[in-house]
């Protein structure tokens, strides 16, 4: 609107904001944050106005396998929007009434869309709260990082208690220097049919640096330490030394005080709100001050940032592995038989604020006060406010690796919550279909039917299935986006430093490109491929094909490389805990004997260029000669037997597309129009409905043989 505002030379067109004859202004940004990472965004400034991108917010805060408006309206609303590609949009507006109309429902439910979703999250809701809470203003938010907000809290609180703030330039000195983090304790890796209980520290961090004073105003050298009572300071195991807060209480200590006191107040508020409304401000209002004080830890451990200060955020992780640590050697020499306890509780596994115990119990029931009775026994020992809460018990549970667990999550002895699964190929979106289904699937069966055999049945079918090539191609589609880098392959520009290595959807792109430009993916497009086929040694770029154009050509899929490159790791991951030789089991085997090897296709210099095709039989599939017809004379008798066979294979793929088809009819909510659609994270089976179209027209071209 604003470019087309321009070239017609509207000058009052672009004054969308409240402040007189000031023009609304874009530009291109690039918004980098070691919590969010680095991202391009054009930037749009309306004075007055607040501009709300659904698409960075989504990305910050939730993490999905694709962020596509159809793809999240769909996992948040259950809704869908009209597909259109950008490259028919001319077509529709040039066409008839009814693609107008198609084009003027696209355009409203584009709007539309994004508002739903922001009211159904309580986007507004929630920024409104967190700029209440840190005291800057809701564009801050959304365009700057998290150091802002608590950089802001601490000039506020530093401004009553008459203290100066440092300016300090952020030259970035010292980034190279590191710091030891939190502990992880080794995990025990097993599948748990016993109930596994998980006593986590309430806001650990922010816990730490009250309980202990750590903050820019209570450090003290060294030098000055020799002046004091050791009973004034406490001395981290890093060296560094904090006065008690009996002595001097701390600046950040105060502002985690009261954003944690605050917290408190607004669950409380929560649980007693009138309206559903008010239900909504309140979680918005605790979640801002919850994120609001587990940012000050990150805050001093920024190398580059406004007050970075190494020391303290040092001493925060070296407490942290002291807690976890005594938690562990707590619970271990408290739960025993020497106690008269049952069993000897073993702890499996520990990260950063929480540890897995195993009690020996064998039911939820008797899980759950032998974990409260040791996270309150544990929180006697640990300073004020430093909290161990019991949350959870994990029932069946499966300890993979660090950071890699998937388990039933009871936080109710009445019945599971849900599965809580963390590290698996569930979500992320360089893996296909295949994997996330085969994944979900094996922990469906493994811990909420606990049926180890049948996932292992399970994943041998689908690896045999794979290898046979009786996969839907649906399920092996990958795709990646088309960004930076690859202006330069597409002969857009750019710079070939930026290309430094080829990649397989950006060469298919460049390909797609010199077939039909009109058609091909743009920058910013995602690009979908399926590895094909190739000659020995070839690599994957050589061998990514648009998967239309595999179906429309009948070109083989590499089973194989899906098999190597996409399930055995994670595959791997999984089982590995249960069964000795997932290699052996899983991988190899009478299940994977049975491969489809596809006929050699006519290359320059192989061997098929000096074969000839010969004609067969349409019921024995007897090769003869093309002047005999279509049928040998020993099935001429059987014709009309063999059509009814034919039609009856006709009839079937029609019947398997017209169920398709009403699937898709209601995904997209439309009876009486074409579907548009270009399957990415699309739920209406695109592929699938493109594959049952080839089948029914060669199931068509064979009926049209006969009778010639």
């Amino acid at each position: 609107m604003k470019k087309k505002g321009g070239k017609r030379n509207l000058s009052v067109f672009r004054q969308w904001g409240r402040i007189k004859n000031g023009m609304a202004k874009m530009r291109e940004t690039m918004f980098q944050s070691s919590a969010y990472g680095k991202r391009a965004n054009v930037e749009t400034t309306i004075d007055g106005r607040v501009i709300f991108d659904m698409l960075p917010y989504m990305q910050r805060n939730h993490k999905l396998s694709s962020y596509t408006l159809n793809s999240v309206c769909s996992e948040f609303l259950g809704q869908q929007k009209e597909d259109v590609h950008h490259s028919i949009i001319s077509d529709l507006q040039n066409g008839t009434d009814e693609d107008r109309h198609r084009l003027a429902t696209y355009c409203l439910k584009d709007a539309l869309l994004p508002q739903r979703l922001m009211d159904k999250l309580s986007v507004l809701v929630n920024y409104i709260e967190m700029a209440r809470v840190t005291g800057v203003p809701v564009s801050f938010l959304i365009a700057r990082g998290q150091q802002i907000k608590v950089f802001s809290m601490i000039l506020r609180k530093c401004r009553n208690e008459k203290l100066l703030v440092p300016t300090l330039a952020k030259t970035g000195g010292g980034g190279d220097i590191g710091y030891e983090g939190a502990t992880v304790l080794d995990p025990i890796k097993n599948y748990y049919e016993v109930p596994i209980a998980t006593l986590d520290f309430a806001s650990l961090y922010p816990s730490i640096m009250q309980a202990y004073n750590l903050c820019y105003s209570t450090m003290v050298s060294p030098q000055d330490a020799a002046t004091l009572d050791s009973s004034q300071y406490t001395k981290s195991d890093n060296g560094h030394i904090f006065v008690k807060s009996d002595s001097k209480k701390g600046i950040l200590p105060t502002i985690l005080g009261e954003l944690l006191s605050a917290r408190k107040r607004a669950k409380k508020d929560m649980k007693n709100a009138p309206t559903e409304f008010e239900k909504a401000v309140q979680n918005g209002r605790q979640l801002a001050l919850k994120i609001s004080a587990n940012s000050v830890y990150g805050f001093t451990g920024a190398n580059v940032g406004q007050l970075p200060c190494l020391p303290i955020a040092s001493s925060v992780t070296s407490y942290g592995r002291q807690l976890l640590e005594k938690t562990k050697a707590f619970v271990e020499e408290k739960y025993t038989t020497a106690n008269g306890y049952e069993h000897d509780a073993v702890v499996i596994y520990g990260d950063t604020d929480s540890v897995m115990v195993k009690f020996g119990t064998k039911t939820v029931e008797e899980t759950f006060p032998l974990a409260i009775e040791a996270a309150d026994k544990c929180s006697e020992i640990f300073p004020n406010p430093i909290l161990l809460e019991f949350e959870k018990v994990y029932f069946p549970y499966l300890l993979m690796n660090k950071k890699r667990y998937a388990g039933l999550m009871w936080t109710n002895t009445d019945n599971y919550d849900y599965m809580d699964t963390k590290g698996l190929e569930t979500v992320r979106r360089d893996n296909c279909a295949l994997v996330r289904e085969v994944i979900q699937t094996s922990l469906d069966k493994i811990l909420i039917k606990q049926d180890v055999q049948g996932a292992i049945d399970y994943v041998k079918n689908q690896i045999s299935d794979l290898l046979q090539n009786k996969m839907d191609i649906s399920r092996l589609v990958i795709t990646k986006s088309l960004n930076k880098g690859a202006e330069y392959a597409l002969g857009l520009g750019g710079k070939k430093e930026d290309y430094k290595m080829k990649q397989a959807h950006v060469e298919l792109a460049a390909r797609m490109k010199k077939r039909d430009a009109g058609s091909a993916p743009q920058m910013g497009d995602r690009v979908p491929y399926v590895i094909i086929t190739g000659i020995k040694g070839a690599a994957n770029f050589e061998k990514a094909e648009d998967p239309i154009y595999v179906l429309e050509n009948n070109i083989p899929i590499d089973c194989k490389w899906y098999l190597t490159n996409q399930l055995s790791k994670p595959l791997t991951r999984i089982f590995e805990p249960i069964i000795e030789n997932v290699d052996k089991t899983l991988l190899k085997g009478d299940h994977t004997r049975k491969v489809f090897v596809p006929t050699p296709t006519a290359r320059k210099g192989s061997l098929m260029m000096f074969a000839s095709k010969k004609a067969k039989c349409m019921g024995c599939k007897t090769p003869m000669e093309e002047s005999m017809g279509n049928l040998c004379k020993y099935c001429i008798p059987k014709e009309a037997e063999i059509y009814l066979g034919k039609l009856g294979v006709l009839r079937e793929a029609q019947f398997r597309y017209a169920k398709l088809w009403a699937e898709a009819q209601r995904v997209h909510g439309t009876l009486h129009t074409d579907i548009m659609c270009t399957g990415d994270g699309c739920a209406c089976n695109f592929y699938r409905r493109k594959k049952v179209q080839m089948d029914i027209k060669l199931a068509q071209d064979v009926l049209d043989k006969f009778g010639r």
